[in-house]
């Protein structure tokens, strides 16, 4: 049995002065039971918790690792601009740099402004999209989490799904009022919802590929669509790209799926592990930014200098490498390697994937949206999570939580990766 007692001690230290113990309710390990490790180290592909044990991670501090943790440009940078002020609260030439950077890299972005989360860019996103717009309403989708900003915490997925209770307490029915909740994949709802709300909608919010309740897939059209019926309607498509963006393609899913949003909200890969957000898209309704336009938005941190060297440097190892190719290559590797083992073992496993990013669900049936997700064995899945944790493979400790590969993984990682699940799935 691997000893965990230095993070055990810390837990209990952590449970006395820290909500749950953690700082984000998912860590808490509440979903797949036990206790929570401790991580004071991670380089590369690995993580070791506060014992020395090491572990191949596939979470990947959920997203932005996409060349792996500490990598040494990323450092470097880090240490160059901290050296002249961690903080100014003034306009700075790394902000300029970055800005330059999202714009090239995404077509659909005229202008950006910089934040400090996903959650402030996906909530800066609807406030524009309902000023530019003049309307009120916002369609979103069953298990697409946009951040915990009280209208858009409706039905969403990830840590609120794990509680079993999708709505959040202390969200007033009136601060969600405006929110239309429709289910992914199904073209047939959203037509209704326009015809039900005729001229209300401002907008449609969504993530191109949904990493929130696991990872699915939109099936073949269903974007197009979305974008059809938006601009039918005059109401803007906003694509959440904070986990998608930049990492399953350089202009994100949009380039991958040859879609093009009228908004788009990044965050985790252009921080380079540092904390960041940023939306962005068309230069007129960029323009309702105050301080041009009548949308308020501000944030103290934003343009953090820090955090924009971070994520230039991530950007630009990222447009010099053949990251994209090797993590295509890798994610193959592992989706072939993973039905395998689940084909031999007679688990029925549904392994969703697209790109760097995929979901392991037990279950027979395809998962198209959040109401096939929970119909997968949960329980299977907590004696799989540590099953693979014993074997030193750390994945998300919730079923509805997407992994994430980084171009530090190698093939002999994806083998070992492979043979711990055959070993695990067989036991189950």
């Amino acid at each position: 049995m691997t000893s965990r007692a230095k993070s055990e001690q810390l837990f209990a230290e952590a449970l006395k002065c820290i909500p749950g113990g953690v700082n984000s309710p998912v860590r808490a390990f509440r979903a797949v039971g036990g206790q929570p490790f401790f991580v004071n180290k991670a380089k590369g592909a690995r993580v070791w918790d506060v014992d020395g044990n090491a572990y191949i991670d596939y979470v990947g501090t959920w997203g932005p690792a996409i060349l792996g943790h500490a990598h040494p440009k990323i450092i470097k940078a880090v240490r160059a601009a901290a050296q002249d002020g961690t903080s100014f609260g003034i306009p700075n030439p790394f902000e300029v740099t970055l800005a330059k950077m999202i714009c090239a890299w995404v077509p659909s972005v005229q202008k950006v402004r910089m934040c400090n989360s996903g959650t402030e860019a996906t909530m800066s996103a609807i406030r524009l999209a309902r000023g530019f717009t003049k309307r009120d309403k916002i369609i979103k989708f069953d298990g697409c989490y946009h951040g915990h900003a009280d209208s858009l915490l409706v039905k969403a997925g990830s840590g609120a799904l794990t509680f079993g209770n999708p709505d959040s307490a202390g969200v007033p029915a009136a601060f969600t009022q405006h929110t239309i909740v429709l289910p992914f994949n199904d073209p047939e709802a959203v037509a209704a919802a326009f015809e039900a709300n005729k001229g209300q909608v401002a907008g449609i919010i969504v993530e191109p590929v949904p990493g929130n309740a696991g990872l699915y897939l939109p099936k073949a059209g269903y974007l197009e669509f979305l974008r059809e019926i938006a601009t039918a309607n005059g109401a803007l498509l906003l694509f959440d790209e904070v986990m998608t963006g930049f990492r399953l393609a350089k202009g994100g899913a949009q380039e991958r799926f040859g879609i093009t949003p009228d908004l788009s909200c990044f965050g985790k890969v252009i921080g380079g592990g540092l904390p960041v957000g940023a939306f962005g898209g068309r230069a007129e309704i960029m323009d309702c930014l105050a301080p041009v336009g009548p949308v308020y938005q501000a944030g103290t941190l934003s343009g953090n200098p820090v955090a924009m060297a971070a994520g230039i440097a991530a950007l630009e190892e990222l447009a010099a490498s053949d990251a994209y190719v090797k993590l295509e290559q890798l994610g193959a590797a592992l989706e072939a390697g993973m039905k395998d083992a689940a084909k031999a073992t007679g688990v029925p496993v549904q392994f969703n994937r697209c790109g760097s990013m995929f979901c392991s669900y037990f279950t027979s049936e395809p998962v198209h949206n959040v109401a096939d997700a929970m119909k997968s064995d949960r329980d299977r899945f907590k004696k799989y999570f540590h099953g693979m944790l014993a074997e030193g493979i750390y994945l998300a400790p919730s079923q509805f939580e997407a992994g994430f590969l980084s171009a530090a993984h190698t093939p002999a990682d994806i083998k070992r990766t492979v043979k711990a699940a055959a070993k695990v799935m067989k036991a189950l």
